[in-house]
């Protein structure tokens, strides 16, 4: 997993030094501050619950910092996970360079950063994206032995072919394309890697402490569901909770299921989830078209 500075911590105030001034300013300021550890941002507790799967005798989770950050600053970034606990040992720091080109070098299966641009390039570029809601609720910290991820469908698991149908024909137009392709396996979406190698992290870890459970959240129902549970049967991963709301409110259940992260690829969902749930916004998809 690769993380960006601010969504691993609180560097808000930072950054709005860097979008008010220069990068000059905001490396004096970090540097002023280099003794003062950063608090805790939206994806530190996901962060925290990964490495929590390594032990002494074997690795299977690796957290990487990837950050448009200086290197200076990156000093205060490896203080301040020192300080909160975390044992992290890489680091990428480009210094305003998109840095989703060392993505493929460091084999990750996740990016999660504050900059919109970033993620969108990482997920054009083939690789699991999202971008942090800093201001996301962390409550959902009340599973210490458990990892909740919630996935949205379309666009994120699987491809958006059908949202296409939805967004330009209408519902009526999307049930009758699903239902005739029910036994067709929907392409992957940006986000099928990172299913899957949670998929295999939960199956290597069932008789340990730390567990994962997995969640698919959708706006589809019946008769559209079917073809989701195929492609998933298709693709040989198991979620342990289905949901298929029908246009029913994904923050209502998502305050019940608790996830330390939820991915979903509508900016309108994602505010709402972002009310319960550390939020990541996945640029993709007709939904996220630029004109």
């Amino acid at each position: 997993m690769a993380i960006s500075s601010r969504a691993l911590f609180d560097f808000e105030e930072e950054n709005n030094l860097f979008e008010a001034t220069d990068d000059s300013a905001y490396m004096k300021l970090q540097l002023e501050r280099l003794s003062l550890p950063a608090r805790t941002g939206v994806a530190f507790p996901l962060v925290k619950k990964l490495l929590a799967f390594n032990s002494g005798e074997e690795q299977r989770v690796e957290v990487v910092i990837l950050s448009r950050n200086d290197p200076v600053s990156g000093l205060r970034v490896f203080r301040s996970a020192v300080h909160h606990g975390l044992h992290l040992e890489r680091g990428v720091f480009t210094r305003g360079r998109p840095p989703y080109h060392y993505l493929r070098s460091l084999h990750a299966n996740l990016f999660l950063s504050a900059n919109e641009d970033d993620v969108r390039a990482t997920i054009d570029a083939g690789f699991p994206a999202a971008r942090v809601y800093p201001e996301s609720n962390t409550s959902a910290e009340s599973h210490p032995d458990e990892i909740r991820i919630a996935f949205d469908g379309d666009a994120v698991l699987f491809s958006d072919e059908a949202e296409q149908v939805f967004q330009n024909k209408g519902l009526e137009a999307f049930v009758d394309h699903e239902s005739k392709k029910v036994s067709v396996p929907l392409p992957p979406g940006p986000f099928k890697p990172l299913l899957e190698a949670l998929h295999r992290l939960q199956i290597h870890s069932a008789k340990e402490g730390m567990r994962i459970r997995t969640a698919l959240v959708t706006a589809r129902s019946a008769p559209a569901h079917e073809r989701a549970i195929r492609t998933l049967m298709n693709w040989g991963i198991e979620v342990d909770e289905a949901m298929f709301l029908g246009g029913l409110s994904k923050s209502d259940f998502l305050r019940e299921f608790e996830p330390d992260f939820f991915f979903d690829d509508q900016t309108g969902h994602c505010q709402a989830a972002a009310t319960v749930a550390p939020t990541g916004h996945v640029v993709s998809g007709i939904a996220n078209r630029q004109d």
